[in-house]
């Protein structure tokens, strides 16, 4: 059920050159705003891709990823190289908004991503 964001970004040196070494990418309740900028990831909705013959072996999983920084050009170059290195091994499925928080004062952009990830 969960997808591989946090590897696939942290095997991409253009998400390291934005988002550090290691990257700045975070699973659910987990992440540290300290600095900025950072990426958070949540399982928004998915399925499993079921079979008549076994037991499932895969899901399909879609995840959002959220980006968050101090400048709509910091927000929009991490979303950009996160982009880049998950359309190697899953799909944009959609884009979910750009923001800015009302009170911390900070940007963010989201998107979703669909994976196809093995159960093995």
């Amino acid at each position: 059920m969960r997808a591989p964001v946090y590897a696939t970004c942290q095997a991409s040196a253009a998400v390291k050159l934005v988002l550090g070494d290691p990257v700045r990418v975070f699973g659910f309740g987990e992440a540290d705003d300290s600095v900025l900028p950072y990426a958070v990831h949540q399982v928004a909705v998915g399925v499993t891709e079921n079979t008549l013959a076994d037991v499932p072996d895969m899901d399909n999983p879609t995840t959002q990823i959220d980006v968050y920084g101090e400048t709509p050009a910091q927000v929009l170059a991490a979303a950009d190289a996160i982009r880049g290195a998950v359309e190697l091994v899953a799909y944009v499925s959609g884009w979910r908004g750009e923001s800015k928080d009302p009170e911390t004062k900070r940007f963010r952009v989201s998107f979703d991503v669909d994976w196809f990830t093995s159960r093995s």
